[in-house]
C-alpha cells in the first residue's frame, strides 16, 4: 500500500509539474507577440524580431535557477572558499603564463591590475570552462516574461536584440549563462553595450575571445573608478557594542559609513594603523540575512570603495569578498 501511495504521489507531482509548465509556455507565447509589438516600438527591426525573438523559448530551467542562486543560500566561508581556493589560482596563473603577453599589455594601457581580471574571470566562468550553455535570447525572454525582474530584463532583452540589428553581436554565438551573461566575464546586454570593445579590431566584438574580453572588461573596470593598489576589505571582529545600524546586510547599498577612525571603538582586533584613518569605510556582515543561525556580529568586514565597485558588476556581498580574496592570492604568486 505504501509503495502505491509512494508512486501516486511521484505520479501526482510529474503531472503537477508538467501542468504547470505547458500553462505558463502557453502564457509566454501569447507575452511573446505582445513583446515583439514593445520590440519594434523600441527600435528593433522587423528582420531581428522575425529571425531572432521569434525562435525563443519559454525555459522552466531559467525560473529554477533564479529562484536558488548560491547568493542565496551560501554561508560566506563556504561561498569563498568554492571561488578563491589554491586549485583556481593554479589555473589562473596557467592562462597568465600562455597569454602573458596580451594581458600585460591591456593592464597597462587600462590601469587595472591583472590580478583584478584575472580573478573576475576566474569566478565567473573558471578562466572560460564554464560558459554557459543556455540559448541567451530565450532565457532573457524567459526573465523577461517572469515578473521577479521583468523590467530588468525586458531592457536587456531589447538592448541585446538591437546589438544584433547593429552585427555588434552575431546572434548564432548567443549561448551563455541561464541569467543572459555572454563570454569570459559574463557580460550582461547593457555592459556589452556601454563597456564592450572590439580589442583586436576585426569589426566585431568577441566576447569568448581572449584580446576582446579582457580589454572589456579592463575598460568596465577603468570607467567605473577603480584604483589600483587601495585596499578593498579587511576582516574584522565586532564588539557586541556597536550599534545595528552599522551593520549592512544587503548589496544594494552600504549605508551608514564613516571614517575608519570612527568605527575603530567598535573593532576588537584592530590594526589598520598603517591607513588613512580619514578614508570613508562602511561595515558588512553578508551572513545575517541568509544563514538562520548565523551569529549578527560575524563574519564580518570593513570594506573600502573598490569592494562598492565589484558590486556594480555584480550585486552580491559575497562575490565581491570572493573577487578580492583570489586577487590578493593572485598577487603573491604572479
Amino acid at each position: 500500500m505504501k509503495k502505491f501511495l509512494k508512486i501516486f504521489l511521484l505520479i501526482s507531482l510529474f503531472i503537477n509539474i508538467n501542468t504547470s509548465v505547458n500553462s505558463s509556455s502557453t502564457e509566454f507565447n501569447t507575452w511573446l507577440g505582445d513583446f515583439k509589438l514593445l520590440a519594434k516600438k523600441n527600435g528593433v527591426s522587423q528582420k531581428t524580431i522575425e529571425k531572432v525573438l521569434s525562435n525563443s523559448k519559454f525555459l522552466p530551467k531559467v525560473i529554477e535557477y533564479d529562484r536558488y542562486q548560491p547568493e542565496f543560500y551560501e554561508d560566506t566561508f563556504t561561498y569563498i572558499n568554492k571561488r578563491a581556493n589554491n586549485s583556481k589560482v593554479k589555473k589562473g596563473i596557467t592562462l597568465f603564463k600562455k597569454e602573458e603577453k596580451t594581458i600585460k599589455k591591456i593592464e597597462k594601457e587600462f590601469l587595472v591590475e591583472k590580478e583584478l581580471l584575472l580573478s573576475l574571470m576566474g569566478i565567473e566562468t573558471n578562466f572560460g570552462k564554464y560558459l554557459g550553455k543556455m540559448d541567451i535570447i530565450s532565457s532573457l525572454a524567459t526573465l523577461s516574461f517572469d515578473k521577479r525582474r521583468s523590467a530588468f530584463f525586458t531592457a536587456e532583452l531589447i538592448t541585446l536584440l538591437k546589438l544584433i540589428d547593429a552585427n555588434i553581436i552575431d546572434y548564432k554565438i548567443l549561448y551563455g549563462s541561464w541569467a543572459g551573461a555572454f563570454g569570459n566575464f559574463q557580460f550582461m546586454p547593457s555592459t556589452i553595450k556601454n563597456y564592450a570593445i572590439d580589442y583586436n579590431k576585426n569589426s566585431i566584438i568577441e566576447l569568448k575571445n581572449i584580446e576582446d574580453s579582457f580589454a572589456s572588461a579592463a575598460n568596465y573596470i577603468n570607467r567605473i573608478g577603480w584604483k589600483n593598489e587601495e585596499p578593498c576589505f579587511y576582516k574584522v571582529e565586532l564588539k557586541k557594542e556597536i550599534p545595528k545600524r552599522y551593520l549592512n546586510t544587503s548589496a544594494r547599498n552600504i549605508k551608514n559609513k564613516r571614517k575608519i577612525k570612527f568605527f575603530k571603538k567598535y573593532i576588537k582586533n584592530y590594526n589598520l594603523d598603517t591607513l588613512n584613518e580619514n578614508l570613508i569605510v562602511g561595515i558588512i556582515t553578508p551572513d545575517k540575512d541568509i544563514v538562520a543561525v548565523s551569529n549578527d556580529l560575524e563574519p564580518a568586514y570593513i570594506v573600502f570603495n573598490n569592494y562598492e565597485l565589484i558590486l556594480k558588476w555584480n550585486r552580491s556581498l559575497r562575490f565581491a569578498l570572493a573577487v578580492c580574496t583570489l586577487k590578493e592570492k593572485f598577487k603573491n604568486e604572479i
